[in-house]
């Protein structure tokens, strides 16, 4: 199978970069400062991905569908946003394959863009600090439209963005939002295998493709011409 699409969108958070360490710090500092035990790296590993709302819900209940008392998420959300802020970009680090896969696309003359969950504060500075900025010609974040991932609007967003049809659209992503996104967006996806996903294997999900590293590109990737 050879994908010809016109553009790649690249997720960021367990796609690109794994920043559950940044995260992990951040969780346990806000944990601290509320009075609340510690969580594991394990655990924010499964409660990444789908944006820091999510995430500070499932930190504080230590539950992946777990809602707490609004009280206590309304003072923890500015806490963690704080600590956030402090340790984006500090403890993260690009995954193997992941330089070299950007460049093979670029080297078709493909749209390169990234759409993330994570919010353009966090996601903008990430990006700059791992190196990956200039590699995209746009950056859609979590709270740049009204709607996220698993919703379609940022791929389809993006799509117009770069005058492309979904059906000649690739996301290359890690997560069932991904999956699902792509699929409402009638866009391909080919999804990491080391990447988020609440502890399931993202091939329970059918993606068009399951790759160990970015440097597979070449066989599953080319140009229609």
């Amino acid at each position: 199978m050879i994908l010809t699409p016109k553009m790649v969108l690249f997720d960021l958070d367990g796609t690109l970069i794994d920043s559950v360490p940044d995260l992990l710090v951040a969780v346990n500092q806000m944990q601290d400062e509320i009075g609340l035990p510690h969580r594991a790296e394990a655990d924010v590993r499964n409660w990444v991905g789908n944006g820091i709302e999510r995430l500070v819900e499932r930190a504080l209940t230590d539950d992946l569908h777990g809602t707490p008392d609004a009280a206590l998420f309304d003072k923890a959300m500015p806490i963690f946003r704080r600590f956030y802020a402090e340790s984006n970009g500090k403890h993260s680090c690009v995954f193997p394959g992941v330089k070299e896969g950007i460049a093979y696309v670029q080297s078709l003359g493909l749209s390169v863009g990234c759409v993330t969950n994570k919010a353009a504060a966090f996601t903008l500075p990430l990006l700059k600090d791992m190196g990956l900025f200039d590699s995209f010609e746009t950056v859609i974040a979590g709270d740049t439209l009204p709607l996220k991932k698993p919703d379609p609007a940022p791929l389809i967003y993006a799509a117009g963005w770069f005058k492309v049809h979904p059906r000649d659209a690739l996301m290359i992503g890690d997560s069932i939002s991904d999956v699902k996104a792509a699929r409402a967006a009638g866009f391909s996806i080919i999804c990491m295998s080391y990447g988020y996903n609440h502890g399931e294997d993202i091939r329970n999900y059918h993606p068009d493709a399951v790759i160990d590293s970015m440097t597979e590109f070449p066989k599953l990737i080319g140009t229609a011409s």
